[in-house]
């Protein structure tokens, strides 16, 4: 039996029920910032790199690094964007 070519590399799957989906972590971060600056940001998730001498560059390292911050930032953007979506904004 001859052997089945793969299927060529294509467009990722759509997956437009994912609010995350397209979205880069650097975005999320500059939404969060813009929406609870850096001391609220930093009360709603207390790590480090949010309370002293925040950046969003330091952050995005820590982050990128740390998958349990990480989501947490991106639980955090999520009840934001279903904040807005409620407050008509």
């Amino acid at each position: 039996m001859p052997d089945t070519p793969a299927a060529p590399p294509g467009p990722a799957p759509s997956q437009p029920r994912n609010p995350l989906h397209g979205v880069r972590l650097e975005d999320m971060l500059n939404a969060l910032v813009t929406a609870y600056s850096w001391p609220g940001l930093a009360d709603r998730i207390p790590v480090r790199c949010f309370e002293s001498d925040p950046s969003i560059s330091s952050s995005l390292k820590f982050l990128r690094k740390t998958p349990w911050a990480r989501a947490k930032v991106e639980s955090l953007y999520l009840f934001m964007l279903r904040e807005q979506r409620r407050n008509g904004g």
